[in-house]
């Protein structure tokens, strides 16, 4: 991982803008207002950059915003921090990301994207997760996203349903032939929003055994636990601390997180549908 050597005031002119930078889709988005804010209280945090590819140049890995602020302000050099090295697209991308999560949150769109593309770089959801620190399952869902249906893809992207709760409601609304029923997913997608996981569980096998089954019984079943039973166990003390660290790497509930361990290792041994 690269490390910072240096702080310096480099000129507008000789910075160029990183192709990892996270914000691509509207890079100019709320720049007045921070180049309101700049002129004021001046700049609270340097950008982050390291030598481009172009000699005596030097390339934004964080902080597009700041750039663009600075040059609407007419500004002739910014405070930056230096790498001590070349960034790979990909390690860059992965900075970027963590950079504006931790600073200003990424809209579901863009940070989807990031996602993916750091996917594809990396091949692997493990890796993802040690760059930006992001829950595996969310990386999961993500990763997915695009073999979601375009009306779900919207409730996603307009962060009505998590992405991992529209998957399952697409899955839930499939026919014998593996076509989602859009009418269906939505519906679903809406009610499995507020339901625990055990309950949008529950909603996905009830269509799977009986899809024929109304989809308000199917909802109301689930809400009201039909068909559910609930099991008592002790455990050490180590088990508890690690499924305490597997619901919390998974974003989930310890409830949540138990019945998905049990569920995966009873089918894995043919003993679940």
């Amino acid at each position: 991982m690269a490390k910072i050597i240096d702080y310096t005031d480099i000129p507008l002119d000789d910075l160029v803008l990183g192709r990892g930078q996270a914000r691509l889709s509207k890079p100019g988005k709320d720049v007045e207002e921070l180049a309101e804010s700049i002129a004021v209280q001046g700049l609270l945090q340097p950008i982050l950059v390291c030598e481009a590819r172009k000699p005596g140049k030097w390339e934004i890995l964080v902080g597009q915003r700041r750039f663009l602020a600075h040059k609407m302000l007419g500004k002739e050099s910014i405070a930056a921090a230096v790498l001590d090295g070349r960034v790979e697209e990909g390690e860059a991308k992965a900075i970027s990301i963590t950079e504006n999560l931790i600073r200003r949150k990424l809209s579901g769109k863009e940070l989807k994207d990031g996602i993916r593309y750091l996917y594809n770089i990396y091949a692997s959801v493990d890796d993802v997760y040690e760059a930006t620190g992001l829950p595996k399952q969310q990386i999961r869902g993500y990763v997915k996203y695009p073999r979601l249906i375009p009306e779900l893809k919207k409730l996603v992207d307009d962060e009505v349903v998590d992405v991992n709760v529209a998957l399952k409601a697409q899955d839930a609304s499939e026919d014998d032939d593996g076509i989602p029923n859009a009418e269906v997913a939505i519906t679903l997608a809406r009610e499995m929003q507020v339901m625990t996981g055990v309950q949008r569980n529950n909603v996905v096998r009830d269509r799977r055994d009986n899809p024929e089954k109304p989809i308000e019984d199917v909802v109301e079943d689930a809400k009201t636990g039909g068909r559910v039973v609930q099991v008592i166990a002790t455990v050490s003390a180590a088990t508890h601390r690690a499924i305490q660290a597997y619901a919390s790497e998974e974003n989930m509930n310890q409830d949540e997180a138990l019945v998905g361990l049990i569920e995966e290792a009873l089918s894995g041994h043919g003993l679940l549908g």
